[in-house]
């Protein structure tokens, strides 16, 4: 048995100009395509991509409590920081996995930031703010 498969658009330009959704729900795995947003500096652009990337998510029956994990493409990896901080904000204790590359350029001027995500739909952690989940099954993580 297959499962169907779910095609989520933004109305991009760039989606028709390249060929490709912004997201692909195939039974509960819903991935993201890398997305950047708008904004005068790297932190409102990343802040703006999460937005953008949330409403894609939505658009395909997840939310981020599901993401499970994100692929972060910067111009300038000395502004981790700034980038950190935002997706910190954002995911709260949901904690994705997550990789950070510094890339040369990304598909437009003036961009800074690119996200991707992939997530689990049913995997939610309850309240990304709470604390909840495992605890380190190290001795010392008690």
């Amino acid at each position: 048995m297959s499962a169907s498969r779910t095609m989520v658009s933004s109305g991009s330009e760039f989606e028709s100009a390249v060929g490709y959704s912004r997201a692909v729900r195939i039974g509960p795995l819903v991935v993201v395509a890398g997305t950047t947003g708008s904004g005068d500096d790297i932190a409102a652009q990343t802040r703006d991509a999460l937005r953008r990337i949330e409403i894609a998510l939505g658009q395909a029956g997840a939310t981020l409590a599901d993401v499970v994990r994100t692929r972060i493409y910067v111009t300038d990896i000395s502004r981790w920081r700034e980038v950190g901080e935002v997706h910190a904000q954002a995911f709260g204790k949901i904690r994705p996995v997550t990789s950070m590359v510094e890339v040369t350029a990304l598909i437009a001027p003036g961009l800074l930031v690119e996200i991707e995500a992939d997530a689990y739909v049913g995997s939610a952690v309850a309240d990304r703010n709470s604390g909840a989940g495992p605890k380190d099954p190290s001795p010392a993580g008690g």
